[in-house]
């Protein structure tokens, strides 16, 4: 089934004005955001769930090696692309972004534990070992983080999957960082 990309003035009732909010914070609606406009609690739900994991300790660098590795392992095309982009941008060095889109380890051994951790939060739904819980603590995360993780799985899992079902289009914003798991 293909994505329905809404604008602004064609969407539902509920998501004009989420769709404005959007526009106003990327300079553009990204077709994910449009096709979430099809349901206004899913796309403000979507929204506020990003806003949160922002308020973590959390770096920006952190939060999109968090989303990277989710992304790869849900084989998400579009979100791959979008955080790609967004990784760049937010200063994250280009060969830990390649070695996240290729599901190899990080020269960063903290990054490398958040991307290993998170990998296994998601490969395992949440059954992480103990161990695996230890290595990411080990590594200077916290508990805190911990949930921040899943907050990110949480909010990464409406995004792929609807990418997944809708066949969601890469924006040509992120059309350079297309990707596919090899």
């Amino acid at each position: 089934m293909n994505a329905k990309i809404y604008t602004k003035d064609a969407a539902p009732e509920g998501s004009k004005e989420l769709l404005t909010q959007v526009e106003k914070a990327y300079k553009f609606i990204p077709n994910l955001m449009g096709s979430l406009a099809e349901s206004s609690p899913v796309l403000e739900s979507y929204i506020q769930l990003g806003d949160q994991l922002s308020k973590t300790s959390l770096s920006p660098k952190e939060v999109q090696v968090l989303y990277l590795a989710i992304n790869f392992e849900n084989e998400c095309h579009y979100c791959m692309a979008a955080h790609s982009t967004v990784a760049n941008m937010v200063g994250l060095p280009e060969h830990i972004t390649q070695a996240l889109r290729t599901g190899d380890q990080l020269d960063d051994p903290k990054l490398n534990a958040l991307a290993t951790f998170t990998r296994k939060v998601v490969q395992d739904r949440g059954w992480v070992k103990e161990e695996d819980v230890q290595e990411f603590l080990n590594a200077g995360y916290t508990q805190a983080n911990i949930y921040d993780v899943i907050l990110g799985v949480a909010h990464k899992t409406i995004s792929n999957y609807v990418n997944h079902i809708f066949k969601t289009p890469v924006d040509d914003a992120f059309k350079p960082q297309a990707w596919s798991k090899s």
